[in-house]
């Protein structure tokens, strides 16, 4: 009786992108811990039978889909579940009173439910990068305006928060960020040129999204988490690097001052940094399974070469600029990776329209949700200009 009266509250846990890679990860997480989580709110964008399945199974209060018809057939299925739809679903789900909002949405998207759910005052684990990329700075403000934490679900992030956790930031000297290379790691850039989608997205080692395997091959998603981490952990461009690690066994390291170096691994499962986040500041015994140190492979490490991987040098400057330069980068780059994934331009094009449009579109250096929503416009704007003029 002891336990069951000390037991804390379930978590409530709204999860944004619930049919996406992240978002099934972390309801298999919460189906280990019934006892620990509560379900209030799912949303998803289109995926209309997969959250019906889920929301039979976790019974939320609530539901969002941004396709509107496929919504109102949810809501006559479903007449216990209020069901929001349209483009502001996800965000009128965000603000709903809740403990934590999992974001694991594509793109930027996530932006404005991600401000809904810090003004809110809903904590955040943060899966969905390029909110932070466009307007890191002004998120991060709002989250201590409102006593909201932050925890970062990428891999690469969650291990620089466990690394650096206790720490000053005077005490770190700089964080790597590993990178595996993505599929075409060793390849040179002119066997690229018929690289398909399908290969683009097979990833070596994660098991993740079409967009963020594209991103994974290009380097650009290795771009996007200089620019996120920057925000998350109030560091410089210049105090972030990335190395290529292929094994993807260790996620990422922390150098400190004094010359020590930690580093973070394990193995390439999502939902270890996902549980790590839902259950923060607890560490939980977990049903996963473990890293083998005696059966590792050999650990590498290797410079990234700015010539193969032109994205990684496009994110850099931008993150060095500042300013609207990471939103025009992010959209330039949704916009280039779509239009591949849909055939339209090949896989070098990608870095092509990326460069194109962060070279037509001028950065500002004022930063607030107007001055990033009309970066963001212009910016898919010219890249579609650019992606026209391959199709």
């Amino acid at each position: 009786m002891d336990d069951l009266r000390d037991a804390p509250p379930r978590k409530r846990l709204v999860i944004l992108g619930s049919t996406g890679s992240i978002g099934r990860s972390a309801l298999e997480v919460v189906r280990h811990y019934p006892d620990r989580f509560e379900i209030v709110g799912l949303a998803a964008h289109s995926n209309a039978a997969l959250l019906a399945r889920q929301i039979a199974e976790f019974g939320p209060a609530h539901a969002a889909l941004t396709d509107t018809p496929a919504g109102a057939q949810l809501a006559k299925q479903f007449p216990k579940t209020s069901v929001w739809t349209g483009p502001q679903a996800a965000e009128n789900l965000a603000a709903l009173d809740a403990d934590m909002v999992l974001c694991a949405m594509v793109g930027a998207a996530g932006l404005r439910p991600i401000w809904a759910a810090i003004e809110a005052g809903n904590d955040i684990a943060l899966a969905n990068k390029e909110p932070l990329v466009m307007a890191g700075p002004l998120i991060m403000a709002a989250a201590r305006r409102r006593n909201v934490q932050v925890l970062p679900v990428d891999s690469e992030h969650s291990a620089i928060f466990q690394c650096i956790h206790g720490y000053e930031q005077a005490d770190v000297r700089c964080i790597h960020l590993t990178a595996s290379g993505g599929p075409f790691y060793g390849r040179r850039r002119e066997n690229l040129r018929n690289v398909t989608p399908e290969e683009a997205t097979h990833h070596p080692t994660w098991d993740m999204g079409a967009k963020i395997s594209v991103d994974s091959a290009t380097l650009m998603n290795k771009g996007l988490e200089i620019i996120e981490a920057m925000a998350l952990f109030d560091l410089p461009e210049d105090r972030i690097e990335t190395v290529i690690h292929p094994q993807s066994v260790v996620h990422s390291l922390v150098e400190f001052t004094d010359g020590n170096i930690l580093a973070h691994l394990g193995i390439t499962d999502m939902k270890f940094p996902i549980l790590f986040a839902l259950t923060y500041p607890e560490r939980v015994q977990s049903p996963m399974a473990r890293l083998d140190l005696t059966s590792m492979p050999p650990l590498t490490f290797a410079k990234p070469d700015f010539e193969e991987f032109p994205c990684l040098h496009y994110a850099r400057c931008a993150a060095a600029q500042g300013g609207t330069a990471p939103a025009v980068l992010n959209a330039a780059n949704e916009e280039a990776v779509q239009a591949f994934c849909h055939g339209r331009i090949p896989f070098l094009g990608i870095a092509e329209v990326v460069r194109e449009t962060v070279e037509a579109v001028p950065a500002g250096k004022t930063l607030n949700l107007e001055s990033v929503a009309e970066a963001d416009r212009q910016a898919r704007q010219a890249a579609a200009k650019a992606i026209a003029a391959r199709a």
